[in-house]
């Protein structure tokens, strides 16, 4: 028979008194979890700088995969910017250097006529010059033409063959302007001074299309006696203001925009 065990009063008393060993680690694993928590919640900001900063450089720099040696190139998104200005500046290269072929071209046209009409220039017959709208030959009209006629006289023919030889070999826009002094002139044929200059500027446009050079190219205009580059107070200046000026167009020129014009 089992004997019964009696507990003496002290050992009733110290068995009671156990649980708070219990309470006070479960009250230290409370305290230890909300400590972690209140640290996982509160943001380091130096910690945060490198992390963005880490992960900017991640997607600025290639990436290698793991287990390979192959990387892994960011967005193109990224460098569409500089791909952008690199194109830009590799099409504005070609525009310089085609601008700067076009205009070797104009200065050896502009040196072939020269050369052609170089006594003419010695005479001061004739001058070349050359700008940014192109090449312009000014011929005194007494090089071409007698007084009062639009007809090209027989020495000045094959002179303008030749420069017509010259420019048949380019496909440049070619503008030819009679001009005048302001002598008025009233005959059958020419009324007044813009008859005049614009049937000179034709006969020398007529030339050049029997010398072989396309008409598109050809524009004649007669200005009559309102373009003076000199004086008509004297004979010199009138002479100087009675001339035919062709005009050799640049290709540089920017087109003209058409606008419709409305009413409304």
């Amino acid at each position: 028979m089992t004997r019964k065990k009696f507990y003496t009063n002290e050992e009733i008393h110290e068995n009671h008194e156990r649980w708070l060993v219990s309470y006070a680690d479960f009250i230290t694993l409370l305290f230890a979890f909300f400590v972690v928590m209140y640290a996982v919640s509160s943001i380091n900001e130096g910690k945060y700088k490198v992390l963005s900063g880490s992960l900017v450089n991640a997607f600025k720099n290639p990436v290698v995969n793991a287990g390979t040696t192959q990387p892994v190139h960011a967005s193109p998104m990224i460098n569409k910017e500089p791909e952008q200005e690199n194109l830009i500046k590799i099409m504005e290269e070609k525009k310089v250097q085609q601008r700067i072929k076009k205009q070797k071209v104009m200065q050896s046209m502009a040196k072939n006529v020269l050369r052609v009409l170089a006594p003419l220039v010695d005479n001061g017959k004739v001058r070349v010059t050359q700008s940014n709208l192109g090449i312009t030959v000014e011929i005194n009209a007494s090089v071409l033409f007698s007084p009062g006629e639009a007809q090209l006289s027989n020495d000045s023919i094959e002179t303008l063959q030749a420069v017509a030889h010259v420019l048949k070999h380019h496909d440049h826009e070619i503008q030819v302007e009679g001009h005048t002094d302001n002598l008025p002139i009233y005959t059958a044929f020419f009324p007044s001074n813009w008859e005049l200059s614009t049937a000179r500027a034709s006969s020398v446009i007529r030339l050049f299309i029997n010398s072989g050079l396309n008409g598109q190219r050809l524009t004649a205009i007669g200005y009559g006696e309102n373009r003076p580059v000199d004086t008509n107070d004297t004979i010199e200046g009138r002479m100087r203001n009675r001339r035919v000026t062709i005009m050799i167009m640049s290709n540089e020129q920017e087109k003209v925009t058409e606008i419709p014009v409305s009413l409304n």
